[in-house]
C-alpha cells in the first residue's frame, strides 16, 4: 500500500439546487461533490501538484466500451506520446478496496492498455506495474517519464 498525504488544497465548493458541487479544474466544470468525487479531486490534485504529472495529459471520467457495455473510467494519465500510461479507479472512502475493485480496473484496462493500474478510496492507495508478468505491486507512485 502507498502512503498518501494529501497536500493542502483550496477547492472551490458551492451549493446548487441544494447539492454541493466542486469545481474540477481539469474538466473546467462544476461537478456534484460525492464521496467518490472527493477522492478523485484529491487524487488529481496530488498527481499534478506533488507528483508533477502534466495536467494536460490527465483525462477525467470519460466513456469507454467494455464489450457491449458503456463504462466510465475515473482517471487516465497519458504518456507524452499520448499513449495510456496509468489508469486509476477511485472509490468512496467508506468503500473497501477488494478484488472486485481490482478486477474492475483490469477490465477497463483491457481496452486502455495502460502500463500502471491504481485503485484508491482516499485512505488506501494501491498501484501495480503491469508492463511485465507477473505484475508488481509498487511501494510508491510511478514517476512520470521525462
Amino acid at each position: 500500500m502507498i502512503q498518501m498525504v494529501y497536500p493542502d488544497a483550496e477547492f472551490r465548493i458551492r451549493k446548487s439546487a441544494g447539492k454541493e458541487e466542486i469545481f474540477d479544474a481539469l474538466r473546467r466544470q462544476w461537478v456534484r461533490l460525492t464521496p467518490e468525487e472527493w477522492v478523485r479531486q484529491h487524487m488529481l490534485h496530488w498527481f499534478v501538484t506533488v507528483l508533477g504529472y502534466p495536467s494536460t495529459l490527465v483525462s477525467v471520467e470519460k466513456e469507454l466500451r467494455v464489450g457491449v457495455l458503456r463504462k466510465r473510467y475515473d482517471i487516465l494519465v497519458f504518456s507524452k506520446d499520448l499513449k495510456p500510461w496509468m489508469l486509476v479507479e477511485c472509490k468512496a472512502p467508506e468503500v473497501a478496496l477488494t478484488e472486485q475493485t481490482l478486477l474492475q480496473v483490469m477490465r477497463y484496462n483491457m481496452k486502455m492498455k495502460a502500463s500502471y493500474l491504481v485503485i484508491s478510496n482516499g485512505h488506501d492507495v494501491f498501484a501495480a506495474d503491469i508492463r511485465e508478468s507477473p505484475a508488481k505491486w509498487l511501494a510508491s507512485m510511478p514517476v512520470f517519464p521525462k
